[in-house]
């Protein structure tokens, strides 16, 4: 399954950083963040729990760049 959230981010190098913290964390398949459109795509690993998987997603990338956000609502 693949889901769009609305990020802030301040470039295009921070975001490159969301994107490899990203794919790195359990149950994403794929990600890909475009600073230009301050969005994130992911496609979840089938079975993953969207949810919980997210929250991991929004902690690696608070670890590499501490300023960005991710909207999961």
């Amino acid at each position: 399954m693949k889901r769009t959230y609305k990020i802030e981010v301040d470039c295009a190098n921070c975001a490159l950083k969301m994107e490899d913290a990203a794919k790195k964390v359990e149950g994403v398949q794929d990600a890909a963040v475009s600073f230009m459109t301050q969005k994130m795509k992911v496609e979840f690993a089938e079975g993953a729990d969207e949810d919980s998987v997210m929250q991991t997603v929004r902690k690696a990338c608070k670890r590499v760049e501490s300023d960005c956000e991710i909207y999961l609502v």
